[in-house]
């Protein structure tokens, strides 16, 4: 099975090369972030054309997430139990989504930017970390085996190369020692970070911003992750991230991760 995650930054500004990088990609799983659309909105027959089911949980021009499936697509769920809210009163955002795809549970997750150090999002956002990682952590407890993948943009840039220049990120939001370590908690629940070992740094990056030629400067981050459970991180036969489908016109500011698993094997 071979499963992605994208921030596509706006599905119905990029549908036509969502489409494309689906017919030449060979996915059968993929998990989206940041649709930017309201439910009534989201342009499903780009996937189910394809031969793709699809979910999506979107509540405004903001945030939005998305799972399309060829291997099957049920058990969807919206959010993930505790999940922290935002506003006043405090509600859910559209930023978690599972489902279950040839008997993995696949979430796509849009971790809050955190936005300031000192701004009351960055506090939302350690928090929303946190009740992931329980709820990871539940999970595997309940059971070991359970095939788990947390896929998404998480916002943060766990290692000094994951940027490429620390200097440039002082004081700044994504590299901050609270940030790291809510991030490798929820990887020491024994969910693992599983393309790395792939496609190692430095300078291997998936996000450039849209300012100042980043890409071409190079000047990107590593914060989208393919996070899973033991035995679909035992399964992984290779990943990438397709920094191609970042040039040209009309790309996301995200590159889409990668990621093969081998069949189970037989018991």
């Amino acid at each position: 099975m071979r499963i992605a995650t994208w921030n596509v930054n706006s599905i119905r500004a990029r549908a036509e090369r969502v489409a494309a990088w689906l017919e030449r990609s060979d996915v059968d799983v993929v998990a989206i972030q940041e649709t930017k659309c309201r439910d009534e909105q989201f342009p499903a027959s780009v996937f189910t054309d394809l031969g793709y089911e699809v979910a999506h949980h979107g509540l405004s021009q903001w945030n939005g997430v998305a799972i399309a499936s060829r291997v099957g697509l049920e058990d969807v769920r919206i959010g993930f139990p505790d999940q922290p809210g935002w506003g006043e009163p405090a509600a859910a955002e559209a930023r978690a989504i599972g489902a279950t795809c040839d008997g993995a549970q696949v979430w796509s997750l849009y971790v809050p930017n955190g936005r300031e150090i000192d701004d009351p999002h960055y506090a939302y956002k350690l928090d929303w970390l946190e009740k992931l990682r329980r709820f990871g952590a539940q999970r595997l407890a309940d059971d070991p085996a359970a095939r788990i993948a947390l896929c998404g943009d998480f916002n943060v840039a766990p290692q000094d190369d994951d940027v490429w220049d620390m200097a440039e990120f002082e004081g700044k939001t994504h590299v901050t020692k609270a940030e790291r370590e809510a991030f490798t908690a929820l990887v020491d629940t024994g969910f693992a970070e599983v393309v790395r070992a792939h496609a190692p740094g430095p300078g291997v990056y998936t996000f450039w911003d849209y300012q100042g030629l980043s890409f071409p400067k190079k000047k990107g981050m590593r914060i989208d992750f393919a996070l899973l459970s033991p035995a679909l991180a035992a399964r992984v036969s290779d990943a990438r991230i397709d920094r191609d489908e970042r040039k040209g016109k009309g790309a996301s500011d995200h590159a889409p991760v990668i990621v093969d698993l081998d069949a189970p094997s037989a018991t």
